[in-house]
C-alpha cells in the first residue's frame, strides 16, 4: 500500500540527506537480540523477556499469521491495555507486513465501527475482559457486522466457548510456535519498504467526534524516534516506563519507539494509581516515564517522598496542559527533569527540549526544530516575518506523516503539495529555541497591535502567588480589543491587579500588553479530560462579566 502523498523528489531530498534510512522497527529488535540477548526488554507484571525471548515471540506470531493467511498489507487493529504482548503485537504485525492500527482501551462500539469499516480491518488483537468491559463481546457485533473482519485473537490463555470462530489464544499460539523451526525467508520476504509502504496507522479526533486515521510509513517514525533518543540521550542502561497507555504518544513515544531504538528496556504499568506508579518507578528503578499531566498531579499527592526514586532521570508528559507550577513542584518531588516538545498525530513532530537544557527553555519553549525540520515564520501578509518577530510557524520535514488515510482531499487541506504545513501557533525564535505565544485564533488586537496571550501567561505563571492563567480578550469599543487575565490564586495566597501589573513591567513588558482586567477564579473550564484551557468558553464567559459589569 504506497503512502497517500509522499512524490520521489522528496524522498529523495530525506535519503540523500541522511534523515530517512531503509531501517524498520524490527530490525531494532533484532539487532538488540543479537548484541543484548540476555538483557531484560519488556516486563508487566506477568511476564519478563529478554530481547532474545522477545524477538522468538515476535517472529513466532507473524509467522503464524502468514500461515494462516492473512495477506500483507492487511489491516489489523489493536486494543491493548498497557502489556507486554500488546507490545509484541504491534512489532509483530510489521515483521508480518501487516498495517496496525493501535487504539486506547477506553475506545467503544461508536468509535470502532467507524475504524473497522474505514481500514477494512482482517483482524482485531484483544483482551477479553477489561475493567469490567466486555471486548469480545463487542468485536463478536463488529464480526458479524462486517464481513471483512476474519479474526480475533485474545492477550488470553484460553478461549471462551462463546467466543465466535476464528478466535484464538495470541499468548498460546505463540509460545507453541515459537518451539518450532520459523522460516525467516519467509517473513524476510514480507518485510515491509519503510519508505514506499504504509506501516501502520494511528487516531487522532476529529472535528465529529470521530477519529481521524493517519497513515505513516515506517521511515519518518524512525526519523523521530532516533531524534527523541539524542534530546532525551536514552542508551540501552535506561529503563523506559509506560505509566499512560503505550497507544498514545505520551507514553508510546517513549517506550514503543523510542526505546527499542536505543536498546532500552520497557516497563508496563497495566492499572494506573499513584501509589502503584510509584512503588514501579522504585522497583524496577526507572529512569524514564511516560505520562499523562493528570498522573504527574495524583502522583505528587500520593507523596512521592516515601518512595526511592533516585533512578528517575526525566520525566515526558504529554497529551495535555501542565501547568508551570505542577512541573515545578515534580521537578522537586522525583529529582527528574520535564521536557517539553511540540507535535502532533496530524502533522508530525515539530521541535523539542533536550533533558540538560536549563529550566527557563524546557519550561518556557517547545525547544529546537527536529533534525530536517524546515520552518517559516509567516505574517498576516503570508510573507516571511523578519528575525526576531513573531509569525504563524510553517514547518515541512521528515518527520511527517504520509497523510490521512486513504483521503486525498482531507490530506491537501493539512500539506500542501511540497508538504509545508502549520501548526496554527503564532511564534517567535529566541536563544535558538521555538517560544509559542498563542494561537492565531486566541491572538488578542488592541488597537492594531497584537498581543500573544502565551507571551503573559508564561510570566505570571512566574509569580510565587499565581497557581494557574488564562489571558483572553473582551470587545472594546475604543481598541476594539482589551486583555483580561483570568487567574487562579496559589492555595492560602491573595493576589491583586496592582501585584500583576507591577510584576508585568518588572518583566519590562510592553504597556500595551498589560491586562486592564483581571478576574480571580477556583478553576479554568477544560476541554474534554485533555486538561487543556478552553479559551473559547472562557473568553465568552468574560465577556459577560464584563458587560455586567461584574469586572
Amino acid at each position: 500500500m504506497k503512502p497517500i502523498r509522499y512524490k520521489k523528489e522528496m524522498v529523495d531530498e530525506f535519503l540523500r540527506d541522511g534523515y530517512w534510512t531503509r531501517e524498520t522497527f524490527y530490525d531494532f529488535w533484532d539487532r538488540n537480540a543479537r548484541e543484548y540477548g540476555d538483557r531484560e526488554a519488556l516486563v508487566d507484571s506477568k511476564y519478563r523477556l529478554t530481547w532474545a525471548e522477545a524477538k522468538q515471540l515476535v517472529d513466532a506470531m507473524a509467522i503464524s499469521w502468514v500461515e494462516m493467511g492473512l495477506e500483507k498489507f492487511s489491516r489489523v487493529i489493536i486494543q491493548s491495555p498497557n502489556s507486554v504482548y500488546g507490545f509484541l503485537a504491534r512489532i509483530a504485525c510489521e515483521r508480518a507486513g501487516l498495517i496496525s492500527l493501535t487504539v486506547y482501551p477506553y475506545l467503544r462500539q461508536r468509535e470502532l465501527e467507524y475504524m473497522t469499516e474505514r481500514t477494512e480491518a482482517t483482524a482485531v488483537i484483544i483482551p477479553h475482559v477489561y475493567r469490567k468491559f466486555d471486548y469480545l463481546a463487542m468485536y463478536d457485533t463488529l464480526k458479524k457486522q462486517f464481513a471483512h473482519l476474519k479474526y480475533i485473537f485474545l492477550f488470553d490463555d484460553e478461549v471462551p466457548s462463546s467466543a465466535p470462530d476464528n478466535t484464538y489464544s495470541l499468548t498460546r499460539m505463540a509460545s507453541e510456535r515459537a518451539e518450532k523451526p520459523i522460516e525467516q525467508d519467509v517473513l524476510a520476504e514480507r518485510k515491509l519498504d519503510p519508505i514506499w509502504n504504509v506501516g501502520l496507522l494511528t487516531s487522532t479526533t476529529g472535528t465529529t467526534g470521530l477519529p481521524k486515521l493517519v497513515e505513516w510509513p515506517i521511515a519518518p517514525r524512525v526519523c523521530t524516534s532516533k531524534a527523541r533518543v539524542d534530546i532525551w540521550s536514552l542508551t540501552k542502561e535506561d529503563t523506559t516506563m509506560a505509566i499512560a497507555p503505550h497507544a498514545g504518544g505520551a507514553a508510546g513515544t517513549l517506550t514503543y519507539f523510542a526505546a527499542p531504538v536505543a536498546g532500552a528496556k520497557t516497563v508496563m504499568l497495566e492499572e494506573f494509581s499513584p501509589e502503584a506508579a510509584l512503588e514501579l518507578i522504585q522497583k524496577e528503578r526507572a529512569t524514564a516515564i511516560g505520562v499523562v499531566p493528570t498522573h504527574l498531579v495524583r502522583m505528587l499527592e500520593a507523596d512521592p517522598s516515601k518512595y526511592d526514586l533516585s533512578s528517575l532521570r526525566f520525566i515526558r508528559s504529554a497529551g495535555g496542559y501542565l501547568s508551570p507550577q505542577v512541573a515545578e513542584e515534580a521537578e522537586k518531588a522525583f529529582d527528574a527533569v520535564i521536557t517539553s516538545d511540540l507535535g502532533t498525530q496530524d502533522m508530525g513532530s515539530v521541535s523539542g527540549c533536550r533533558v540538560e537544557d536549563p529550566k527557563e527553555l524546557r519550561r518556557r519553549t517547545v525547544g529546537r526544530m527536529l533534525p530536517g525540520n524546515k520552518v517559516r515564520l509567516l505574517g498576516e501578509d503570508g510573507k516571511e516575518v523578519s528575525p526576531g518577530e513573531p509569525g504563524t510557524l510553517y514547518f515541512r520535514g521528515p518527520h511527517a506523516p504520509a497523510g490521512y488515510y486513504r483521503d486525498e482531499e482531507l490530506t491537501a487541506t493539512v500539506f500542501d503539495p511540497d508538504g509545508w504545513t502549520t501548526t496554527g501557533d503564532i511564534v517567535k525564535f529566541d536563544q535558538s529555541c521555538l517560544w509559542i505565544l498563542g494561537r492565531a485564533k486566541d491572538m488578542i488586537i488592541r488597537g492594531g497591535q497584537n498581543i500573544y496571550p502565551a507571551e503573559i501567561e508564561a510570566l505570571l505563571n512566574e509569580h510565587p502567588k499565581v497557581a494557574s492563567v488564562a489571558i483572553v480578550g473582551y470587545p472594546d469599543r475604543e481598541m476594539g480589543e482589551r486583555c483580561c487575565a483570568c487567574v487562579i490564586p496559589k492555595a492560602g495566597q491573595s493576589f491583586t491587579f496592582e501585584e500583576m501589573v507591577e510584576f508585568l513591567k518588572s518583566k519590562n513588558l510592553a504597556m500595551f500588553k498589560l491586562p486592564e482586567k483581571m478576574a480571580l477564579m477556583e478553576a479554568l473550564p477544560t476541554v474534554g479530560d485533555s486538561g487543556k484551557i478552553d479559551k473559547k468558553a472562557l473568553k465568552k464567559d468574560i465577556e459577560t462579566q464584563v458587560a455586567a459589569g461584574k469586572i
